[in-house]
């Protein structure tokens, strides 16, 4: 059944929070789950916001399980700056005709207390149900308050606790039911007020002016002083202890904007977000140092299907060893030896359909085994931490560029070579321990892994160590054997023409573009130089002579650049040859202010 009451942001309480974070109840075991919303923003002030909430009782033909409310209680302060409301909110109980039966009611009741302050501009909401309270208790808090940072605008929060004590032997079913009405209704208290809001402002009601106080006679304050509940409006005071008040809403860094969970992290369901801004909560009060960014955290949630207690134990190991290796300096301190650079065949190349930044590997035409011997397992495994760090980099890049959430990669692999020489048992369990480290720290980068080109002796490989890859990470990836890459179904399915390599099939040829300032050395070639200028220096007419003329134009000996990450679009370096090749300025690149080189992604 639905067990639920109304609280300020006029959606039903449906019971809703056993499902958060994954957590699940047993009969007869006591646990008390919590809930946290984000903070939502309304657009518009404190007093039209409230005039749009009173207008949702006592019925709300929004919320069909709503079937009304009752004042049991209310008062004022003498000069009615402070409005205290009691409410018996009764809801419809939406579960199967049974669970009704056995449970022998139709509708739950909840009380819901308001403290309305016009001169603080805050608005304080409690509400608890009466109907199986000693089986089921339900709690929750709400506040609207003004925008800390914009005072025509008001800010909303939500926590509650659900504690299922027992019910009937139906613990699991009533968490199931809570679980398909919460994800269903939750979203629609914010719908409630932006439809009052619009009504109101339909009917010609855009402003409320801000409540000032109005004088009262000293023998008036002290005849109404008398008369009302004197317990009835201290709760509104800094110093009360009636009651748990909710948390006032801040939109500093310690709260979650809901807009900014959309905008930034991408579509969460609402116990993801309690998950989210939970664990978050929970390194800003135990964590000492700095606190991962949302988009890191959000990963751990996901890497164990946002169960909160798993998700903190795993990103607290991980926070750890990160300070353990000093690793959130190693993009300043790492500098990959000079064998590393020259043969290491791998490097970041634009980004794919979606807008993930693609990394590409050619493994096949690597010595895995004379690399290991050079440099050391060790500066193999620093380097693939660079090249994670520096993908979770370009994520935040791109989601910038494209203005929208991109938290992960995509790696295409090229298996072409690859031959019992890579199968070497220290390079095998070198592999396994990497895939073991990027497992534990960076879970939930990698959005797609294609590889193309698989040879015959791919499979033995894949035996080995897919056992030591997550379930939802193999899942991610695409193999493609022989030429099946190419075409419909293949690469051109996750990737632009343009971007594919040339080894490949594609469309590019392995330049680098550069729109940034930089030192570079051209050499011009000119043709059929007159006579008299052999000694001189051309002129324009000769330039543009020579810039008309078949053949090539110029070559680019040299260039020097410095990019900053986030600036770096990305480009793949020539990986057939560790040497820079020379390519010829196009038309459309000197008109565009671009140039072209193939050269090594590194350099």
């Amino acid at each position: 059944m639905i067990l639920g009451g109304t609280a300020g942001s006029g959606r039903p309480w449906l019971c809703a929070h056993s499902c958060l974070a994954g957590f699940r109840w047993w009969s007869c075991e006591n646990m008390v789950q919590k809930y946290q919303s984000p903070v939502c923003v309304y657009k518009y002030p404190f007093e039209l916001v409230m005039a749009a909430y009173e207008k949702r009782f006592p019925t709300c033909p929004q919320i069909p399980v709503f079937l009304g409310s009752e004042v049991l209680r209310e008062s004022r302060s003498a000069d009615g700056a402070v409005h205290l409301v009691e409410r018996s909110c009764r809801l419809r109980v939406e579960a199967p005709r049974l669970l009704r039966k056995i449970a022998g009611v139709e509708h739950v009741v909840f009380v819901q207390r308001n403290i309305l302050n016009w001169k603080e501009r805050t608005l304080l909401i409690e509400a608890h149900n009466e109907t199986f309270a000693s089986r089921v208790v339900v709690k929750e808090n709400c506040s609207y308050t003004v925008h800390p940072e914009n005072e025509d605008w008001t800010c909303f929060e939500q926590s509650a606790s659900l504690d299922i004590r027992s019910f009937f032997g139906f613990e699991s079913a009533l968490e199931k039911i809570a679980m398909k009405q919460y994800t269903a209704n939750v979203k629609r208290g914010k719908e409630v007020i932006e439809h009052y809001l619009n009504e109101l402002i339909s009917q010609g009601t855009s402003h409320i002016p801000r409540w000032t106080p109005a004088p009262v006679p000293e023998e008036d304050t002290h005849s109404q002083a008398g008369l009302r509940d004197p317990g009835s409006l201290e709760v509104c005071g800094p110093g009360s202890a009636q009651g748990p008040a909710p948390e006032m809403v801040s939109t500093d860094g310690d709260k979650l904007d809901a807009d900014y969970i959309e905008r930034c992290l991408g579509h969460l369901t609402p116990m993801q977000e309690s998950c989210l801004i939970q664990l978050r909560h929970w390194l800003q009060e135990t964590h000492k140092g700095k606190i991962p960014k949302d988009e890191h955290i959000l990963r751990f949630l996901r890497a164990r299907d946002f169960h909160l207690d798993r998700a903190r134990e795993m990103l607290c190991q991980s926070l750890s060893w990160r300070k353990q290796h000093q690793v959130d300096l190693l993009l300043q301190t790492w500098r990959p030896p000079a064998l590393l650079e020259e043969f290491y065949a791998g490097g970041w190349h634009y980004q794919d359909i979606d807008g993930r930044p693609l990394y590409i590997l050619r493994l096949g035409h690597m010595d895995t085994k004379g690399l290991m011997k050079a440099v050391g397992e060790e500066v193999l495994l620093q380097h693939v931490l660079c090249v994670n760090e520096e993908g979770q980099k370009r994520c935040e890049g791109n989601t910038k560029q494209f203005g929208r959430p991109i938290s992960s990669w995509t790696c295409l692999v090229d298996l072409e070579g690859l031959s019992l020489r890579h199968l070497w048992r220290p390079g095998i369990k070198a592999l396994l321990r990497m895939i073991e480290v990027v497992e534990d720290n960076y879970p939930e980068t990698l959005g797609r892994l294609l590889i193309v080109r698989a040879p015959r002796i791919f499979p033995v490989l894949w035996t080995l160590i897919s056992p030591f890859i997550n379930e939802n990470t193999r899942q991610k990836f695409l193999i493609y054997s022989g030429s099946n890459y190419q075409g419909p179904g293949g690469l051109v399915d996750y990737l632009d023409k343009e971007v594919i390599p040339d080894f490949l099939g594609g469309e590019c040829l392995g330049s680098h573009v550069t729109q940034w300032p930089g030192v570079y050395l051209l050499q011009w070639q000119m043709h059929s130089a007159p006579g008299h200028m052999a000694c001189s220096l051309p002129g324009v007419e000769d330039v543009l002579m020579a810039l008309h003329s078949p053949g090539p134009r110029c070559k680019l000996l040299y260039y020097y650049e410095v990019l900053a990450s986030e600036d770096f679009r990305g480009s793949m370096s020539s990986l057939e040859s560790c040497t820079s090749r020379f390519s010829q300025l196009s038309a459309t690149t000197s008109s565009s202010g671009q140039s072209h080189s193939s050269s090594l992604v590194s350099r």
